[in-house]
């Protein structure tokens, strides 16, 4: 793992947020001034390829990145906030009803949050 996708994981794994690639690229930046968008990017997708992080892919959104712990997504239909969430885990259900357990989910569930019903 090189020294840029170590202090990538970091700030993703310490962070109570689900941060773009850019948002990442300029926390870097702080401590890493010449590190380019690129080479941020490129992390990111070795990082996710090698799951060690999760990306969050939301229609008409720049992907987000999260922590690889078992949880799920609420996400705003108005300001497209995203907060995590735990379900019961549906994994054993599954397995069951596929008779296979080779996969994973990533469940989003689409709401309007609290303070957008207030509006």
């Amino acid at each position: 793992m090189t020294k840029y996708a170590e202090k990538i994981l970091n700030l993703i794994n310490s962070s109570s947020a689900h941060p773009t690639a850019e948002q990442v690229f300029f926390e870097l930046k702080k401590t890493e001034p010449n590190v380019v968008l690129a080479t941020v990017y490129n992390n990111l997708n070795y990082l996710c390829a090698n799951r060690l992080i999760r990306r969050i892919s939301i229609d008409g959104s720049p992907d987000l990145y999260d922590k690889n712990i078992k949880h799920d997504h609420l996400v705003c239909r108005k300001c497209g906030a995203v907060a995590d969430f735990c379900f019961d885990d549906l994994t054993e259900r599954l397995q069951k009803q596929l008779d296979d357990n080779t996969f994973e989910y990533d469940l989003k569930v689409y709401y309007v949050c609290k303070s957008c019903r207030k509006i």
